[in-house]
């Protein structure tokens, strides 16, 4: 019911041409002076803009307006913008209605009339809905400084770094023994050929080192609840069975474990070998050791060897402990940084490629540890040795394959990953510097160089002599029993097939989001865009937020981008996070779910929908009779409204989206309710 005497302002949107150039601005302007209520009607190009946004406040001070709908582009874009117009000039800034006539009017229709027909109606129900607004009181709620990242790549130690070099603490968690992430295994960078482990290692020690950071490695998030500025993690620290203070990383114990030289490394990707006890590569931090609990003889089958286990034998510093469990801790934070990276494409599923018959076919991740100096080879091009090292030859004629994984339709990847072309182009350019007699095909389908001095780059590499050929294999196969392998391909340019003879083949495979991505989201409430990378806030305006207040995205978990994008990224999720604990108070939705506990029956059905965890049944004394009711923590409530289309007895309502706002909405555009 309207109890107060309406004073709207209407205020059209040109958006430039994007409304204007299919919208009768003007009649829309006309219809909505005459709807019950508006005082004001009035169009402007740019309503967004300083003078747009002057003209709201100056007619909130002379016309006396109590309510305000603007008609524009979406309130998921400029909603916030309006809502501090409406601030600034005295009014409640939820005595605002938007009506999006941009991407549900002009940019959907072409025929002029129907758009402004339909842009009449639109804002004929926002006027509907803002008779009935009603204030809304942002609270504020204290901040617990400290900061939870997960994972510890590149943009978890930038992002770490730059939040602890701000005086803050952080908790830096990564499930790993050792920090580092890809870039770790990474030989070289491009486009500067700058050594990859030159840059990351003395960032991997400061964070060890940093005072405010406590590095959590081999460890993971088991729980989280609370809210921003109040959050409560639960941390799994798994068991080393290696006391952590004893061990001195003398690596004794690996050259005596029984099974060393016998476990395919993960860290070199396969190709190199380690022990049941290791330390992923040699500039690991920290550097301590770990025991492979699903490899270990003593773990898995209770014995290791007559006389024990060999490695707590050798032990002088008696770090080995067998009986060591994993630990739980639980920490409080403000505010949460997601940097979980990304897992590369798995080739076999491009059976075509042969990757898992020919061993000579690996994946670019594969080959970095082939050329690297810490990689098993020490940097040698050989490939077709044995798990002893022994044998092997250098290849004298290698094909590289672009786009493995991505921009394909048949497995579900449609996007570009981003890296492939250059660090293909890299690749190339390493054999050729290592090996400068041996052939180099590079077979793609377009090659983007989009980033500084990428085009440089690319071109440089051309002229050192390595053939570029504009289509996509069809199949790889061996030829004979020998180690050549025959690539079958269309040279799209001059339609011509071709087949090559290669000694190795190396695929550009693609970024994947983390086969544990479901994990994460189920977690920190987090959403994912098409592609599977969690989804961020806005695209353009805050490309490292979330939906989810407090937590941000940094470098690859959000999509695919190279080291400097992600180090960027890492920086400004740091900044994101410090604001709320830089100033010690953040605010909290308004826009929240509200109980009519007279009308709820306990039923529970809103507490199992609620995405946020926000509803609980709490007991209430009835004359005497204790009853179940529902109740929001207005501190989790996201608004989302999950709860009010669960509710059976309509007991349970968004704030600014109750039946009752909405009812008249729906009314004006002329649809049944009944």
């Amino acid at each position: 019911m309207i109890n107060y005497r309406p004073r709207i302002g209407v205020y059209i949107c040109h958006c430039g041409i994007n409304i204007a150039a299919v919208i009768d601005v003007k009649a829309v302007v006309e219809h909505a002076s005459k709807l019950p209520g508006v005082v004001v009607a009035r169009d402007y190009s740019y309503m967004c803009s300083d003078p747009g946004q002057g003209m709201v406040r100056e007619d909130i001070e002379k016309e006396k307006l109590n309510r305000v709908v603007v008609a524009s582009c979406s309130p998921r874009m400029h909603e916030p913008t309006f809502r501090n117009t409406l601030k600034d000039a005295g009014l409640n800034p939820y005595y605002l209605e938007m009506a999006n006539i941009r991407e549900q009017c002009s940019w959907v229709h072409e025929d002029p009339a129907i758009a402004t027909e339909k842009a009449k109606k639109l804002v004929e129900a926002a006027v509907a809905k803002a008779l009935l607004l009603e204030a809304l009181e942002e609270k504020e709620v204290d901040v617990t400084p400290a900061c939870l990242i997960i994972g510890a790549g590149i943009a978890g130690i930038q992002a770490a770094l730059d939040i602890a070099d701000a005086g803050f603490k952080v908790y830096l968690v990564e499930k790993n023994p050792s920090v580092g992430g890809h870039m770790a295994q990474l030989d070289k960078t491009f486009p500067t050929l700058d050594c990859s482990a030159c840059i990351l290692t003395p960032k991997m020690v400061d964070v060890a080192n940093h005072p405010n950071i406590e590095l959590m490695t081999y460890s993971q998030v088991e729980s989280i609840e609370g809210y921003v500025g109040n959050f409560k993690a639960t941390i799994r620290k798994k068991a080393r069975y290696v006391d952590f203070d004893k061990c001195t990383g003398c690596g004794i114990c690996a050259e005596n474990c029984r099974l060393a030289g016998r476990i395919p490394s993960e860290f070199d990707e396969g190709i190199g070998y380690r022990s049941a006890i290791y330390i992923p590569f040699p500039q690991a931090v920290p550097a301590k050791y770990t025991i492979d609990p699903e490899r270990c003889l003593q773990l898995t089958k209770g014995k290791c060897g007559k006389e024990g286990p060999a490695c707590a034998a050798v032990c002088d510093a008696k770090a080995i402990n067998f009986e060591q469990q994993d630990e739980l801790v639980e920490i409080e934070i403000g505010t949460i940084i997601v940097a979980t990276g990304y897992d590369i494409f798995d080739p076999t599923r491009k059976p075509e490629y042969g990757y898992a018959e020919n061993p000579n076919v690996m994946t670019g991740l594969e080959f970095e540890r082939l050329v690297s100096a810490s990689g098993p080879t020490g940097g040698k091009i050989i490939v077709g040795r044995d798990r002893k090292g022994e044998g092997g030859f250098e290849p004298k004629k290698i094909g590289f394959i672009h786009c493995v994984g991505s921009r394909d339709k048949s497995v579900g990847n449609e996007y570009c990953s981003r890296v492939c072309c250059m660090y293909l182009a890299k690749q190339a350019h390493l054999i050729k510097d290592k090996l400068p007699d041996a052939e180099i095909t590079v077979f793609y389908m377009d090659v983007r160089a989009f980033g500084k001095g990428f085009e440089e780059f690319y071109d440089r590499v051309r002229r050192e002599g390595i053939r570029y050929i504009r289509g996509n294999p069809s199949e790889i196969y061996r030829k004979g029993d020998d180690h050549t392998l025959i690539i079958k391909v269309e040279d799209t340019l001059t339609g011509t097939p071709m087949e090559y003879e290669a000694d190795l083949v190396v695929l550009g495979v693609g970024l994947e989001p983390r086969k544990d991505v479901r994990e994460i989201i189920n977690l920190f409430k987090l959403s994912q865009s098409t592609d599977g990378f969690f989804l961020e806030a806005h695209p353009k305006l805050r490309p490292v937020d979330t939906a989810s207040d407090g937590i941000f995205l940094a470098g690859c978990c959000q999509g695919p981008k190279d080291i400097p994008d992600t180090v960027a990224q890492a920086k400004g999720a740091a900044s994101s996070a410090l604001i709320p604990m830089a100033s010690g108070k953040v605010k909290v939705e308004a826009q929240i779910s509200v109980v009519n506990k007279d009308e709820c029956r306990g039923c529970g059905f809103c507490v199992e929908v609620c995405p946020y965890s926000a509803i609980e049944l709490v007991e209430e004394n009835r004359q005497g009779n204790i009853i179940k009711v529902a109740s929001v923590n207005e501190a989790l409530c996201k608004g989302c409204g999950s709860c009010a289309a669960a509710c059976l007895s309509g007991a349970i309502q968004p704030k600014s989206f109750k039946d009752e706002q909405i009812l008249p909405q729906i009314a004006v555009l002329g649809v049944k309710t009944e």
